[in-house]
Formats: C-alpha cells, sequence, structure tokens
C-alpha cells in the first residue's frame, strides 16, 4: 500500500474574476466538476477559456496534461483525466508528478472513484460541503505493480464498456417515446393539432391532498420513496416500506398512476421524475421535494402527463421559473398550474401509454443487465481496492 500522498503533488484549481474582462477570451480551456467523466477529457468539455494574464494574476493554475482531476467540493469524487493542459475551479484537485512507471494513472481513476461514497462522507461546511486535500492525502492505494494495475484497469474498463452501452440503449429507447410523441401529438407548448390549449393544472390534480385517502391509519403499510429512489429515465423504487404512522408528517402522498416530478435543483434539470407504480397497497410517501401530478379520468393519461414533464424544453422553462436561493432553487407549484399545453383526446393518450408499455417491457429488461454490471462492477471494486 502507499499513501495517495506519497506519489503525487495536490494542485488546487481557481475561478479568475468575473469582474475582469482580460481574464477571458483567452485559449486556456477551463472546466467544472461537470466535465469530470470518469475516464478523457479535452478542450471539448471545456466551459470557458482564459488568458495567460488569468494564469499569472489569479488563483488559477496549469494542470499538465495527463493529470489526473479529482471532484472536492461541487461533485465529490468525480474523477477524470486530460488530454491536453488545462485549467480548472476550486472545485477540482489535480494530482500531478505521478511517475508513469510505477503508477497507471488509470488505474489511480479508478481507485478514487472507487472511494466515491467514503469521500463524500468526509465533506463539511455549513452552505456547500466539501473535502480538504488532508482526505485524499491519506487514502492508501494497493500497489499491484505497473502490470498489474493495468490489468485490473482494462476488466473495469470492459465492464463500463458494458454499462455504456446499455445506458445508451435506455436512452435511444426513451428517446423512441419522445419521437411517437411528437409525432401523435405535436411539441409540448405547441398546437400543431389544433386542439386548442389549456393549463396543465386543469389537465390533473396537482399536489393531491392525503386527507381524502379514507385508507390511511396507524398501521397502514405503504412504500417510502426518497428522491434517490426515482431515476432520470422514468423508473422508480418502490420496494421500501414504511407504516403510514411514520411517514404521515413531513412527506409528499402519492398514489399508483400519479406522476412525480422533481422540483429542486439539480434533480429537476437532470430529469427526474417517473409514473407511480406498483406501491405498497397502492399509496406512496416521498420526498417533500416532489410536485405530484394526478391525472382526471376521462381527461388525461398519466404516462401522456409525464411524457410532457421529461421534455428538455418543459425543464428549461421550469428551470427560469424556480425560485429560491442558489443550491435551493424550487420549481413553484404555480409553474406546473399555468403550463399552457395543448390536450389530446384521451383515446390517443391511451394508444400512447399502450405504446409506452411495450416499450417499457424492452427497457426492464436492459435495466435488469444494467443493474446486474454495476454489482459486477461494485464487487472487482472491492475487490482489487478494498
Amino acid at each position: 500500500m502507499a499513501r495517495l500522498g506519497e506519489i503525487c503533488k495536490f494542485q488546487s484549481g481557481g475561478t479568475p474574476a468575473k469582474s475582469d474582462s482580460s481574464f477571458y477570451g483567452g485559449n486556456i480551456p477551463w472546466i467544472t466538476t461537470v466535465a469530470l467523466n470518469g475516464s478523457l477529457i479535452n478542450d471539448d468539455d471545456a466551459v470557458d477559456w482564459i488568458t495567460e494574464k488569468a494564469i499569472n494574476n489569479s488563483a488559477a493554475k496549469i494542470v499538465p496534461e495527463n493529470s489526473v482531476m479529482v471532484g472536492t467540493r461541487v461533485g465529490i469524487g468525480k474523477v477524470a483525466r486530460n488530454c491536453i493542459p488545462m485549467s480548472t475551479s476550486q472545485d477540482i484537485i489535480s494530482l500531478i508528478g505521478i511517475d508513469e512507471n510505477i503508477w497507471d494513472k488509470d488505474y489511480i481513476c479508478k481507485f478514487i472513484g472507487s472511494k466515491n461514497d467514503y469521500l463524500n462522507s468526509q465533506a463539511r461546511g455549513a452552505t456547500i460541503k466539501g473535502i480538504k486535500i488532508e482526505i485524499l492525502d491519506k487514502l492508501e492505494v494497493p500497489n499491484l505493480g505497473i502490470a498489474q494495475q493495468k490489468r485490473v484497469s482494462s476488466i473495469i474498463d470492459k465492464v463500463n464498456t458494458l454499462i455504456s452501452l446499455r445506458q445508451q440503449q435506455l436512452e435511444k429507447l426513451n428517446q423512441l417515446v419522445k419521437s411517437r410523441f411528437i409525432e401523435m401529438f405535436g411539441m409540448p407548448g405547441e398546437d400543431t393539432k389544433g386542439w386548442g390549449f389549456t393549463r396543465l393544472g386543469d389537465c390533473c390534480e396537482l399536489n393531491p391532498k392525503k386527507g381524502n385517502e379514507s385508507r390511511l391509519k396507524k398501521d397502514f403499510m405503504v412504500s417510502f420513496v426518497p428522491m434517490q429512489a426515482v431515476s432520470e429515465n422514468g423508473s422508480m423504487d418502490a420496494s421500501n416500506t414504511k407504516s403510514f404512522d411514520d411517514v404521515k408528517m413531513g412527506f409528499t402522498y402519492f398514489a399508483d398512476g400519479d406522476v412525480i416530478f422533481a422540483k429542486i435543483t439539480p434533480c429537476m434539470e437532470n430529469g427526474k421524475g417517473a409514473v407511480a407504480k406498483g406501491l405498497k397497497n397502492g399509496i406512496g410517501f416521498g420526498s417533500t421535494e416532489f410536485h405530484i401530478l394526478r391525472p382526471i379520468g376521462g381527461i388525461s393519461n398519466p404516462y401522456w402527463i409525464y411524457a410532457v414533464t421529461s421534455f428538455k424544453q418543459f425543464r428549461h422553462d421550469a428551470a427560469a421559473n424556480m425560485t429560491g436561493s442558489a443550491g435551493q432553487r424550487r420549481v413553484p407549484a404555480s409553474y406546473l398550474n399555468n403550463y399552457r399545453i395543448s390536450l389530446p383526446p384521451i383515446t390517443l393518450q391511451n394508444h400512447f401509454a399502450a405504446f409506452v408499455s411495450q416499450v417499457d417491457k424492452s427497457k426492464f429488461e436492459i435495466q435488469q443487465s444494467l443493474e446486474k454490471l454495476e454489482i459486477l462492477k461494485k464487487s472487482l471494486m472491492q475487490k482489487y481496492f478494498g
């Protein structure tokens, strides 16, 4: 084993003052943790371009080519290597000076990636949590020898490639559903079919009250769905259960067939949402950061509603209407209530839902394969990195 601090030097990043225009518009790519993708990044990943003056007169520094970059504040534990020299924000620590005759940098990347949960558990801070260099310094890296390090990295790369393939397959199926939606209904917010405009709030019941649910009593079991149980591709995990008495205060009520919409940043922008199904006794409670859209019989279908809310333009417009301070911005219920939508006949919505059901069968098989690959990856990480 070797301490990470013994095999590299740590270099902090920095953000040149936005008020000084001479710091920007140069030829040095500058990145944030958004770019850290677990593998290689280049100038295509730059969020801005800075000047030599910024390097000489601010906290920004040049990160040498093929360094290991680690997110230490926003995006804690995210990693990548840079194909070219570049500069980073203060949310990134770069590992430089690694002896490539002794250490494979791709192996180092994967080792740090395996410690994501630990690094996040060490984060401290009032508003935005982060980790200090000392946390990285003390990580102990298994020294397997350069040949074995490359072999380990290659094995994990193969699993990562399969995971990426499954994720791409899911994304293509999601795009297929959206293409079918546009073919049948046109883009959300437009009235290309001539049905006229109405408000989304007139097509559904927004944030229904649990007081109207007569079955809810002390020992009644329901599904408990925290934010992390809802994905960005329309799936949700309803397997966790609690008694009504445990969740009746401080959580959001919903039922099978309701549409869940994450209202807080960045979950909303990332696309978190789903049609609730498979809930214990047909009822669920979850994060207070959900808005719930309940279809109205004979007027709207949940799969049509969910598809509307899943479009990037809908989420982009929602982001523009967010309220609150940085890091705690939320979509107000009024945005959903007043959103102008062309309401198609319920028969067409039901045909669309039947199409989605067929696609979901394919997605389920791919998702199962993806979950098995994720388990395999975790076991490999445990085997090689402890």
